[in-house]
């Protein structure tokens, strides 16, 4: 997981693994979306592959890179929890503020 915040929190590598997510893509085509070197690329690249974000698939001497969803897995239910909890604390909320207003809405009544 550490891995992949990692190379998430470059924006080219974020951009980069938006572009490979429904098609595979060689370096060159990715390089050519971004004002920056292809080695420089390659570079973010190897970091995507490092953290497992990426798959490489050789075809004579090119290079074709798909995203890897399930390298986002743990990263995924990390972030979720944050959301499961808030979103629980928010309906103890919710409920708490309605017997409240049930409780005075029962005191104004009387």
């Amino acid at each position: 997981m550490d891995a992949a915040a990692r190379a998430l929190a470059e924006p080219t590598r974020r951009e980069i693994l938006r572009l490979v997510r429904d098609e595979e893509r060689t370096v060159t085509d990715i390089a050519q979306q971004f004002p920056v070197s292809r080695p420089a690329i390659s570079q973010h690249l190897r970091v995507l592959a490092d953290a497992e974000l990426v798959t490489v698939r050789s075809e004579g001497t090119r290079r074709f890179y798909r995203a890897r969803p399930e390298g986002l897995a743990e990263l995924t239910e990390w972030l979720e929890s944050f959301w499961t909890s808030s979103l629980r604390r928010l309906a103890i909320e919710v409920e708490r503020e309605q017997w409240n207003n049930r409780k005075h809405e029962k005191v104004d009544d009387d």
